[in-house]
């Protein structure tokens, strides 16, 4: 995937999720997502969540349900990375 200046986030009325750049679905359940981008993960949290588009061909992303927060880890900031160095 071509990576380009930065990727984009875009929530709409707390009901409709967005992003750009994205290049896996790490985990999913209908209360969390986590995505990884090039800059590390994206943990969102809500509830009744569902991927409703992924492509990691060209990195765009959407999922639908009630989203309560979005929050930005760094790679390698996770317990197993640091136990596994």
């Amino acid at each position: 995937m071509e990576q380009t200046e930065g990727h984009i986030i875009s929530i709409e009325n707390r009901k409709r999720f967005t992003a750009t750049q994205i290049e896996a679905v790490e985990s999913f359940s209908p209360a969390q997502l986590v995505l990884s981008y090039a800059g590390g993960r994206i943990i969102v949290s809500g509830s009744e969540m569902k991927i409703t588009q992924f492509s990691k061909s060209t990195g765009s992303f959407a999922a639908s349900g009630l989203f309560a927060g979005v929050k930005y880890a760094q790679k390698g900031t996770g317990l197993r990375q640091k136990l596994f160095k």
